[in-house]
């Protein structure tokens, strides 16, 4: 009817879960994106190279996981390095070592107890896939090519990063840089 204000729905409550990773610097991502494009299964690689630091976050946390990660990302630049390759079964990945960044997230996985998904729960091995859902003598194979060249380096960790999973290619939400 002319004249009448128009209802407007209330918005609903974002239900996608929330994914924490670090994100890597200019170099070393070109580097393990590379690795990633090379070796994943191409209708299956929705994403590019991560290390997670949370696989699921309620989003009711946003603003609180948001603050954290601001604040995390006041701290110095974390020291990291790829320090071997990894057999998934059935793939491959990188392992990272960080004890600054396994500060980090422990502070979070702390903040987060309550709510953390018994993947987040158990701990944390960080590495990046490169390799994922193929037949385990593919994955041996690459394992064994990876490691036979495989030398131990410094990665840089620019910042953290929050996303939204909506059943594909991750959604950013926040990104926090390092300051130094």
């Amino acid at each position: 009817m002319p004249g009448l204000p128009r209802l407007r729905r209330p918005a609903l409550p974002d239900t996608a879960p929330l994914i924490v990773s670090a994100l890597f610097g200019a170099a070393d991502f070109a580097w393990l994106d590379g690795l990633r494009r090379a070796h994943f299964p191409p209708e299956r690689n929705q994403l590019s190279a991560h290390l997670t630091l949370f696989h699921h976050l309620p989003p009711s946390v946003e603003e609180e996981l948001k603050h954290r990660l601001s604040e995390a990302a006041r701290r110095p630049r974390p020291k990291a390095e790829a320090i071997g390759v990894m057999n998934l079964g059935r793939g491959v990945a990188i392992r990272i070592s960080s004890p600054d960044l396994s500060a980090i997230r422990e502070d979070l996985a702390q903040a987060f107890a309550s709510l953390l998904t018994p993947q987040d729960a158990v701990g944390w091995r960080p590495h990046v896939t490169i390799q994922n859902k193929v037949g385990a003598p593919e994955a041996k194979a690459l394992h064994a090519a990876l490691e036979s060249g495989f030398r131990q380096c410094f990665v840089q960790i620019d910042g953290l990063a929050a996303w939204r999973y909506r059943g594909g290619p991750w959604e950013p939400l926040s990104r926090h840089m390092f300051r130094g």
